[in-house]
């Protein structure tokens, strides 16, 4: 018997995490943790696997919201076995002790929430399988209740370096996890790698853009065509643009295409801002470049010109000499970089803001992108309101996959159930309708915390 049970991340962009048993094996795909949360509530649901097996953890890359909580987990099950690319083990090593500091300077005093130390997160990722892409691997549990393996094969997913979505078979079962999945090129990744991924017979398929018209996405070319002109108009102006970027995938896409625009001449050449661990990450990606699929993969990170952010103590630097400033975090969460940034930026008539990926809604990133020069915003409930001076624009550089191609994953996998996750209710309804008006014959479920759903 194979059963599926959520644990986080089932009906909404945070703390994924998705609990399968089959014949007493217990997986976990994903582990990721609540980016807006505090202390327990930013976590899955680990109190349900109490009394339940748990042999493996397969992380699918390593954003937070997918790899974040796995040091809690180890710290109650550390019999558990970890497997992931080689390529996210290499980066979570940096993305979890990144964490722990900023995990450890929002601890709330007082309560029983422990955060895990440096120490922890060495042996942990010492810990961690890496594997592969394609390298097919087959496991059982201790308590399985078979003679029949359980087999595993990453395949690329194309969201972001080391990204992998898992097809598990079992049996003459087959069972393809998306994790984030994007079928559609960016300045260095490809799209997701999907051949052969045929006759699923459950796909779990992340639904983030489902809820978003494409026309308003466009394509990478295109928004890189509508960035450039909008940046021109501040740039000649001498006015600097801060961007909010996640410091993994986004910092590296946009640093490539903004780098390759310039070259071009499509972009006026001005400084370009980076710092922190987004460029340990890119050392990574300049090491992994030939060992993965990529548009270009002669292009060396390191190699572009970029001032270290974390050097400028004055802002009005940024009015001396000014450019292009990519600072995590990508939501503008409290603490992070380009929330400190803000209320300078939001000061300067010359100045620009523009967001490029996805924000959260309760986020202070959403409220600042949704708003307009002249307007009054509050980040928080307790935060002072903030007029806004700058320009503020709104940019689509996607790293997942747009409705219609998330429709094309069920059209190539021909599942015949298909489990719904990782998206608000509007992104599932409208994607659930349109399942069923395509593939008629699919069993569809909408994932639901912790409400089980049997697969076979």
């Amino acid at each position: 018997m194979i059963k599926f049970l959520p644990l986080g991340g089932a009906d909404e962009i945070g703390a994924s995490c998705f609990y399968l048993n089959i014949d007493d094996t217990g997986i976990l795909l994903d582990c990721g943790i609540h980016p807006r949360n505090f202390g327990f509530d930013a976590l899955p649901k680990f109190e349900q696997l109490e009394n339940l097996p748990l042999d493996f953890v397969f992380i699918s890359h390593a954003h937070q919201d997918h790899i974040g909580s796995l040091p809690f987990l180890i710290q109650r099950f550390p019999h558990v076995i970890i497997y992931t690319t080689v390529q996210t083990k290499e980066i979570s090593e940096l993305t979890l002790h990144n964490a722990a500091n900023i995990l450890a300077a929002r601890q709330i005093e007082g309560t029983d929430f422990k955060v895990y130390t440096h120490e922890e997160i060495d042996l942990l990722v010492r810990s961690i399988h890496g594997i592969n892409y394609e390298e097919k691997i087959e496991l059982r549990g201790l308590r399985h209740s078979s003679s029949a393996p359980i087999g595993f094969t990453l395949r690329d997913a194309g969201h972001i370096l080391g990204s992998a979505g898992i097809l598990i078979e079992y049996c003459g079962e087959k069972i393809f996890y998306t994790g984030d999945v994007n079928l559609g090129d960016q300045s260095i990744m490809i799209g997701a790698d999907m051949k052969g991924i045929r006759g699923i017979n459950t796909l779990i398929l992340e639904s983030t853009y489902g809820g978003t018209d494409s026309e308003k996405l466009g394509t990478w070319k295109s928004e890189e065509a509508r960035f450039a002109k909008a940046a021109n108009r501040i740039l000649h102006k001498d006015g600097s643009i801060l961007i909010p970027v996640f410091a993994l995938g986004k910092t590296q896409e946009l640093l490539t295409s903004i780098y390759v625009m310039m070259k071009s001449g499509i972009l006026t050449e001005t400084n370009i801002y980076t710092g922190g661990i987004s460029r340990d990450i890119s050392r990574v990606y300049d090491y992994n470049r030939y060992l993965v699929r990529r548009s270009d993969p002669n292009l060396e990170l390191k190699e572009i010109s970029q001032l270290d952010l974390l050097d400028v103590e004055d802002y009005n630097t940024f009015k001396k000499n000014p450019g292009i400033v990519l600072a995590s975090s990508g939501m503008m969460l409290q603490g992070t970089t380009s929330y400190r940034l803000l209320d300078f930026w939001l000061r300067q008539d010359s100045f620009a803001i523009f967001g490029v990926g996805y924000m959260d809604p309760e986020t202070p990133g959403f409220k600042v992108v949704n708003s307009k020069r002249g307007d009054t915003i509050q980040l928080s409930e307790f935060s002072s309101s903030f007029k806004v001076n700058c320009m503020i624009q709104k940019f689509y550089f996607s790293s997942h996959s747009k409705r219609e191609e998330l429709l094309r994953v069920v059209d190539k996998t021909k599942p015949e159930k298909v489990v719904l996750i990782h998206g608000e209710h509007h992104a599932k309804d409208w994607l659930g309708f349109n399942i069923l008006k395509n593939f008629p014959l699919t069993r569809l479920y909408s994932a639901e915390l912790l409400k089980e759903i049997v697969i076979n």
